[in-house]
């Protein structure tokens, strides 16, 4: 993709566009830009934006007193806040240095949790920072097959977690992704060889949270892959249309895919906070065995992680 650089005109700082039928997890995002470097296949931003360029908003650190101001105005008031959820948090970081300054800034800041997510190795600013307090660290993971065959340009899964390692070895506390999460054949072993990596390589007591969310897309992006003649292993699954419009593989499918992998983080670490990106309560409840009933619940479930590892 073509990197341009341009003003955003829009507000930065905006709560997660989540759906009322499913639970939220009350995130907040805070955009840098808009894209990716990265050419996943399944990316939602495929058919979130009508173009195909890589923005950086050149304004953002002008505008980022402004922002730190409103969100000051309220520290009773904890909010987790992200720059990955229309770009990735760490790809470009070497060369627009957002880390940097946002890492600094949140670290003042206890009523304020920053969450940096990432497909990158690009730890580079992070291992030269002193502050280490209200940041996560998080790493977008999968199976070495949905690698091979979606995450065009992407580091391996192996080479992630050794990033997150060298991370937790600094001090950073940590979070996971396994979002999204794909049924094909053969797909346990998948996942599990994943999950084998993470117990080699780190701490369980040292990851604040670890999210499940099942391949889920707008009915556009099926069509565009067939339009283009493309191999996806979206193109294998069976969907049913979601509440919030998007295309979704069938309940008892996504149930199993969350059963199983929660099952394996469960026997590594009883307590590494467990959590579905955008379910309903039923399908809390038959995967992890309870539910937070709403996404107030679920925030309040994540706002206690923070207090946990970070007071």
């Amino acid at each position: 993709m073509e990197l341009y650089e341009t003003e955003y005109k829009g507000r930065f700082l905006r709560p997660c566009p989540g759906t009322k039928n499913y639970i939220c997890c009350g995130y907040w995002v805070l955009r840098t830009g808009e894209n990716c470097v990265y050419g996943c296949k399944y990316c939602i931003l495929n058919s979130y934006f009508q173009h195909h360029r890589v923005l950086v908003y050149t304004n953002f650190f002008r505008e980022l007193p402004n922002i730190l101001k409103e969100l000051d105005q309220d520290k009773g008031r904890m909010l987790r806040i992200g720059t990955g959820e229309f770009t990735d948090s760490l790809a470009l970081d070497h060369r627009y240095g957002w880390s940097t300054h946002l890492c600094q800034e949140f670290a003042q800041r206890d009523h304020l949790l920053l969450e940096l997510k990432t497909k990158s190795v690009n730890i580079g600013n992070l291992l030269k920072l002193k502050v280490r307090k209200n940041i996560v660290v998080s790493w977008s993971l999968n199976s070495k097959d949905v690698w091979d065959w979606e995450e065009k340009g992407t580091p391996d899964i192996k080479t992630r977690i050794e990033a997150a390692r060298i991370c937790q070895k600094e001090g950073y506390v940590i979070g996971l992704h396994f979002d999204p999460i794909f049924e094909y054949p053969n797909w346990q072993e998948g996942y599990l060889k994943t999950i084998e990596l993470m117990k080699e390589r780190l701490d369980p007591k040292g990851i604040i949270w670890v999210s499940l969310g099942a391949i889920r897309f707008m009915p556009g992006l099926m069509e565009n892959m067939r339009r283009r003649g493309e191999k996806s292993l979206v193109l294998l699954g069976e969907y049913t249309l979601g509440l919030d419009g998007k295309l979704r593989l069938f309940k008892p499918i996504r149930i199993g895919l969350y059963k199983f992998i929660a099952e394996e983080l469960n026997s590594w670490y009883k307590d590494i906070g467990l959590y579905l990106c955008m379910e309903s309560d039923d399908v809390w409840e038959y995967s992890l065995g309870w539910s937070p009933k709403d996404s107030k619940g679920l925030a309040s479930y994540l706002d206690r992680r923070k207090r946990l590892f970070f007071g």
